[in-house]
């Protein structure tokens, strides 16, 4: 007969619950960053985290359609607007984690002999990759910074849109185009590249990175379990590794 102790013994090795599977729709430009962030989630929490990683308007049309997801990080306002008013967000739960800034790159070998955003216009450049100017969040921010500056109309015709800030990247990487204008934590994850001009938060569109809990989530506790952990010090301080800006939230370490 077994004894007691070794019956407690059992059961304290025994097979644990599954945890739930968390969809978090998230910008690709956040990729590196939340896995590092959800490997100490999964660790601790018994949940795993699964991520499906695109521009933030495809993601939020994926969400708009029925795309079965527990969480978005939107690299965008516009995106998370459009689901809040559909009423596809919790009511209270929308949050502005980070801020980030663009650059203009070339590639780090024989790269076109740019300066600043004006040398963009001029004869020598011909083919500069954004991120679909109409849609794309990293794209977006570049064609408003070009039209504050009377530029967009001499670059528009120039421009090779990309799905999403990763590929306007990797477009520079290839040496397929002139320049690019994408987020300065891309540029920093290359060793292809090289950042000719930095575009100031003083000068450049205000980028904000919201995240929400969709309304509609399959599993609303383990998912805001993980938000809190985005908003906790700990994933601030993985952030600004990355190159984010970070507001001190004051939550828990």
């Amino acid at each position: 007969m077994m004894g007691f102790a070794v019956f407690l013994s059992l059961m304290a090795t025994g097979p644990r619950l599954e945890g739930a599977n968390v969809n978090v729709f998230a910008a690709v430009s956040l990729a590196e960053s939340l896995k590092e962030i959800a490997a100490v989630h999964e660790k601790e929490s018994g949940d795993r985290i699964v991520f499906n990683f695109a521009s933030s308007s495809l993601l939020a049309r994926q969400i708009v359609e029925g795309a079965p997801a527990d969480l978005f990080f939107s690299a965008d306002e516009a995106s998370m607007n459009l689901l809040e008013i559909k009423g596809l967000i919790e009511k209270g739960s929308r949050k502005n984690r980070l801020s980030n800034s663009l650059v203009i790159v070339t590639t780090r070998e024989d790269g076109a002999m740019i300066s600043g955003p004006a040398d963009l216009a001029g004869p020598a450049v011909k083919r500069v990759a954004l991120g679909n100017p109409r849609a794309v969040p990293v794209g977006v921010y570049a064609r408003q910074y070009l039209e504050g500056l009377k530029l967009w109309s001499a670059v528009q015709p120039k421009v090779v849109a990309a799905d999403n800030g990763r590929a306007a990247l990797a477009a520079v990487e290839s040496g397929n185009v002139d320049a690019g204008i994408v987020y300065k934590t891309d540029a920093a994850l290359s060793s292809k590249v090289k950042v000719v001009f930095e575009i100031s938060q003083s000068q450049g569109p205000a980028i904000h990175y919201p995240m929400a809990l969709i309304q509609e989530g399959k599993h609303p506790e383990a998912a805001r379990k993980f938000m809190d952990r985005l908003q906790s010090k700990a994933a601030g301080r993985v952030f600004a590794r990355f190159g984010y800006l970070v507001p001190d939230t004051g939550d828990a370490p």
